[in-house]
């Protein structure tokens, strides 16, 4: 079953603002972004934006363009005003790509398409990796994620979760070790692909609790009873561009042409 790609991208960054028209290798970002999609097995790519330099910029290389409301609150909202204004069926898949990863590989975005088509079930397909340190575990700025025997989400959340209690104790004298043995601790990576009905339900519910204490949004598709499914990535993402020391290592990345980014913890 086809899919369709849909790049949201905001030039308005509180800390880094025009972030899909900065360079990295001589290309924007966004263009960067753009290629890896059409690199990958979808029949449509679009950019989707609310601002006109974006627009002529992606225009340039040859990119679709969706021009959205300025008033969104979500990438999320912004794909279903896309999936809306191009007609799509409701049992239809779309695939979400950030506009700030520049080294996405064309298989994630396959994996989670390809995982709605496998699990009927599942209104949202998203990934996740292993953490294998003890500060990721607690780092808020890292999203973990539980799931059931079935790979579905239990949830997701800021916070240390699993916690160990036996293990973490004394937080203190862990810092620098590994994650306890036994327990499979996994961060969230922020690629989805959704059923078009699902996008069309979600701007219907109300911000739930739960995504306002937490800051992430797919709580919200928790909340009302949707399914998500939670593949490990089949290759390690490089991570995405959010703030200047994140620009100038991507920028040192193509410019010694290793097309490969450590990530933070």
């Amino acid at each position: 079953m086809s899919f369709t790609v849909v790049i949201p991208a905001r030039y308005a960054s509180t800390r880094l603002p025009g972030k899909p028209l900065l360079e990295i290798g001589g290309q924007t970002m966004i263009e960067h972004v753009y290629n890896r999609a059409c690199e990958s097995g979808a029949a449509r790519v679009i950019v989707a934006t609310d601002d006109e330099r974006i627009a002529s910029a992606a225009e340039t290389f040859g990119a679709e363009v969706a021009m959205t409301a300025a008033d969104h609150a979500s990438g999320t909202d912004r794909l279903e005003e896309v999936a809306r204004k191009l007609g799509l069926g409701p049992e239809e898949r779309v695939v979400n790509v950030q506009g700030d990863e520049p080294l996405i590989p064309p298989a994630l975005i396959n994996q989670v398409a390809a995982n709605l088509d496998s699990h009927p079930d599942a209104s949202i397909a998203t990934l996740c990796e292993p953490i294998e340190r003890t500060e990721q575990v607690l780092n808020p700025n890292v999203v973990k994620v539980v799931r059931g025997h079935d790979r579905f989400a239990l949830y997701f959340s800021r916070a240390p979760i699993p916690w160990a209690r036996e293990a973490w104790q004394h937080l203190s004298s862990v810092a620098g070790e590994g994650v306890p043995e036994g327990i499979q601790y996994l961060r969230h990576i922020g690629i989805y692909g959704y059923r078009v009905k699902l996008l069309h339900d979600f701007v219907s519910w109300p911000a739930s609790p739960l995504e306002q204490a937490e800051s992430l949004e797919q709580l919200r598709a928790l909340e009302n009873g949707a399914r998500i499914h939670v593949d490990i990535a089949s290759e390690r993402p490089a991570g995405g561009v959010d703030t200047p020391e994140d620009l100038e290592r991507m920028r040192k990345v193509f410019a010694d042409g290793l097309l490969e980014v450590e990530q933070d913890a």
